[in-house]
This record gives C-alpha cells, structure tokens and sequence, in this order.
C-alpha cells in the first residue's frame, strides 16, 4: 500500500431516533430484548451478531463475532470450540465484553462480566439442533488450530461423514457453550451533531441487587 488511507472526511449523521429515561425498562434484559426484536423489524439480517472482547493472561486482548444463542437473567449464551483462541483466553481470564451495533436504529449495546461454560446437557441439545452440515463441519475442526489447506479441511468432513452416514456424528467434548453473567449494560442512541444517548444499568452494592441506572455524557 502506498500512502495513508484517509478517512477524515467519511462521516453521516444519526437520526433514527432518541433515548430518555423514561423509555429504558427497569429491567435490563428486557431492554436488550426490545432492542434486538427493533433491529429485526427494521430489517437488519443479522440482529444476533455481537462483538465478543477477551484478554489472556497477560491482557492482550482480541475480539471476534459471535452469534447469541439464547438468555436470560442468568446471563447471554453463544456456542464455540473451547480449544479455539477465545477459549484458551476465556480459560486463562473468564471476563468478557459483549457488543452489538445496529446500523438500521443508530444503536449500540455493550455488556461486560464474568463468563463460565455451560453445562454439557445445554450444549449437546444446542449441538443436536445445529443443520447436519454445522455439526459435521464443527466435528471435523479444531478451531484456530493451523491447517495444510482447505482440501486437507474438508478431507476431514468428508471421513467423518464416511464414518457417521447416518446423520449421528458426535459432538466433541471440546465444543460447548459459554455464559457471560452482566454486570453493566450500556445502551447508546445515536442522536445528531454527536450528541448521542446513553444510559448505563450497574447492580447496587447494596442487598437488593436492584439495577441502577444512569445517563452518561457521549
């Protein structure tokens, strides 16, 4: 590449909507569902997508899409290969960053927490439920691990539909699920001139656990 890519100049405005207190449900994860049911209504195909952040041990850190799976007040859940990079770093850190954008709504979530594997029931049912070729595919890999080609990939598709022709490959022990437990939400409303919305939901010290919620400058 020759010269500097500038981008200086590459700007739009946001005026898809606004964002007062006295929209925000009390509860968090009902606000999040609202929010990704709008994103589907205005047409956005893949309203699940979500930044996953991680760190290692030493606090280098990496961010990937995912796609969430399921939640509840228990916390959001996605499906992975436990060896692959974000795995080992879940290991090593278990806290992670979550972050959905929604360009047709001018919105952005993020939530931040611990993480912890579900259990082996939750991902097998997940893993029975995925199309036939998602769980050939996941059988066969070993995500983030380095591969001659993309023959020698699919070379190992097609042993293992040679050995499983019946539609039963199992699920390998290695791939299962994960729970970010929310301790923040921040829910952010483009508004013009960049003065956008934001509201940030954190649990109270105090025995209730109730969320409070507060208006952050953007």
């Amino acid at each position: 590449m020759e010269g500097e890519i500038d981008h200086r100049s590459t700007r739009r405005d946001f005026t898809h909507g606004e964002l007062h207190r006295h929209d925000l449900d009390s509860n968090p994860f009902q606000q999040l569902a609202t929010w990704l049911a709008a994103a589907t209504e205005a047409g956005n195909f893949d309203a699940t997508a979500m930044v996953l952040a991680t760190a290692d041990a030493d606090g280098h850190p990496d961010a990937r899409y995912v796609l969430l799976k399921h939640f509840d007040e228990q916390g959001l859940c996605w499906y992975s290969d436990q060896r692959s990079q974000k795995g080992q770093e879940l290991a090593a850190n278990p806290h992670a960053a979550l972050v959905f954008y929604w360009p047709e709504n001018d919105r952005q979530v993020r939530i931040n927490g611990p993480v912890e594997p579900l259990d082996t029931a939750a991902a097998e049912s997940y893993f029975q439920q995925r199309p036939s070729r998602s769980r050939y595919s996941a059988a066969a890999s070993i995500q983030s691990q380095v591969i001659a080609s993309r023959a020698d990939l699919e070379a190992r598709v097609a042993e293992l539909q040679q050995r499983y022709p019946e539609d039963n490959v199992p699920r390998n022990p290695a791939w299962g699920g994960y729970r970010l437990i929310p301790e923040r939400f921040e829910f952010w409303q483009g508004r013009r001139d960049r003065l956008h919305d934001r509201f940030v939901y954190r649990r109270s010290g105090d025995a209730s656990h109730a969320w409070l919620i507060e208006r952050l400058m953007p």
